[in-house]
């Protein structure tokens, strides 16, 4: 009588769940590295939408300074409830202004546009850059 061969060896089983194991465990892996940075982007933009509120004119005034958005507001909004203003108080930022840069045409070109162009870091937990354009002539 011939004797049929078992489905799997204990080998073959220990070799697939070795393999599986790996795969899933790369998957997760690359899943996690994901989740991170989509939590920085996220975190990123929402800076970017609180750094919106340090962009006014008056900022090239305080140079080496740290402001919270509500000294950098108070003149131009009227905050009246207590928690607005808390929270406006609670978003700091470093503010650095180098120096201008003055962008003027070629002597080459008759005429063409100058302008002067202002950059503005704002330290914190998420730095980050702004220009301010300001076109002098044309």
């Amino acid at each position: 009588m011939n004797t049929l061969r078992p489905a799997f060896t204990l080998i073959e089983i220990l070799v697939s769940v070795l393999i599986l194991s790996t795969s899933i465990i790369y998957v997760l892996q690359i899943h996690s590295q994901n989740h991170e940075q989509v939590i920085y982007i996220s975190e990123r933009n929402k800076h970017a939408l609180e750094d919106s509120l340090f962009l006014d004119r008056n900022i090239m005034s305080y140079h080496k300074e740290e402001k919270s958005a509500y000294d950098l507001l108070q003149n131009e909004l009227k905050v009246d409830t207590f928690r607005s203003r808390k929270i406006l108080k609670e978003l700091k930022r470093n503010i650095f202004i180098p120096e201008k840069i003055n962008l003027t045409p070629y002597e080459e070109m008759k005429g063409g546009p100058a302008a002067i162009i202002n950059e503005i870091k704002l330290k914190g937990d998420y730095a980050s850059s702004y220009f301010h354009f300001q076109i002098q002539s044309f």
